[in-house]
């Protein structure tokens, strides 16, 4: 069993890194649609834009970004306390990818679109197209979670088992 490659460890950072940006962008959207504006104090600029404003949605949006973003990094900078096949790796790298950036992006849409994702049809909540195609696209990383944390655990307990010697 190997450590986990500095590339994909790397890469899971980079990953991560580009999700807390996504998170910050989302953060500086949802200002904006709580405002209704873009309000640029002290000059005497308020351009007015109207941007879904349910604060819940944007806040699950905000945060998914910034939790996912922080998993991809720990499990990067955590990968040097793995032992894993070369292919298991490779599982744990995708699925590490998946779940941080398909549990992000579809929060985005459910707030400009006023949908949740959560049911097809919408359940208790606003249906559509829309919500429709959220929550198929919610099905790979639901999955994925469960491979990727599977494979974290099993890596983190082979560590600590060669470690102990």
């Amino acid at each position: 069993m190997d450590t986990m490659p500095t590339r994909l460890r790397a890469l899971l950072f980079a990953n991560g890194v580009g999700l807390f940006i996504l998170a910050i962008s989302i953060g500086w959207i949802w200002f904006v649609a709580l405002l209704h504006a873009i309000v640029l104090w002290p000059l005497p600029i308020d351009i007015p834009l109207t941007i879904p404003d349910d604060g819940r949605a944007w806040r699950m949006a905000h945060m998914e970004g910034i939790t996912q973003g922080l998993l991809l990094m720990a499990i990067g900078l955590g990968g040097q306390f793995m032992r894993l096949s070369p292919k298991q790796y490779v599982w744990l790298f995708w699925t590490s990818i998946v779940t941080g950036w398909l549990f992000t992006v579809p929060t985005i849409f459910n707030a400009l679109f006023g949908t949740r994702g959560l049911a097809f049809g919408g359940g208790p909540f606003k249906g559509g197209v829309a919500n429709n195609i959220i929550y198929l696209v919610g099905w790979p990383p639901i999955i994925a979670v469960h491979i990727m944390l599977g494979l974290t655990i099993w890596g983190v307990w082979r560590f600590l088992k060669a470690e102990k010697g």
